[in-house]
């Protein structure tokens, strides 16, 4: 079973959107009441431990929603669109890769969410740091399974961040405010 599509309400005015995301903890609320003593936090965990087999499945899908976003940069370009794409594609991964059971692939999103936001013509992004990226967290999630893996995840990310803040801060030479926020600490917890 692939994880949920979004659906949002998106409202259009002159100058702004207002975007209402779909509520979707409400179709995951169960319609029993929980007993007398009944720990909420603990029936979570129940619930998540259930759906666990389907984790990597939709890890996979996650993973390809990350590819097809990678084809559509080589092959229409960079465009606004497709540029959102890749940045929500990388985001997402980043966002669910501890909850799915892989948390060494996050700071390798995090990086290409990095690149996307902070590079000042997306167009000037290299799109072989664009694939090494996308190669990185496909890599990563493929061998998670080596006793290995975390020690390499780390390793590549690594140098893959290093690559991405030296093309960023060669990008951003004249926006002292940008380099600030290049430079401080990666807030993706270390796996």
């Amino acid at each position: 079973m692939a994880p949920p599509k979004d659906t949002a309400a998106i409202a259009t005015y002159a100058d702004y959107e207002i975007i209402t995301p779909e509520h979707k903890l409400r179709k995951a609320l169960s319609s029993r009441a929980l007993a007398p003593g009944e720990d909420p936090v603990a029936r979570a965990e129940r619930a998540l431990a259930d759906l666990s087999h389907e984790f990597p499945a939709w890890m996979e899908a996650e993973c390809e929603r990350l590819l097809k976003a990678r084809d559509a940069m080589k092959n229409l370009g960079v465009t606004a669109a497709v540029k959102e794409q890749m940045f929500h594609a990388a985001h997402d991964i980043k966002g669910d890769a501890a909850t799915f059971g892989f948390p060494a692939c996050a700071a390798a999103a995090d990086s290409l969410c990095r690149l996307i936001e902070y590079a000042p013509d997306a167009t000037s992004i290299p799109l072989k740091l664009v694939d090494q990226h996308v190669d990185a967290v496909r890599a990563i999630i493929r061998e998670y399974s080596r006793s290995d893996a975390v020690d390499l995840a780390h390793q590549l990310t690594s140098c893959l961040r290093e690559v991405t803040d030296e093309f960023l801060l060669h990008e951003n030479r004249d926006r002292p405010e940008v380099i600030a926020s290049i430079m401080g600490p990666s807030i993706v917890p270390n796996s």
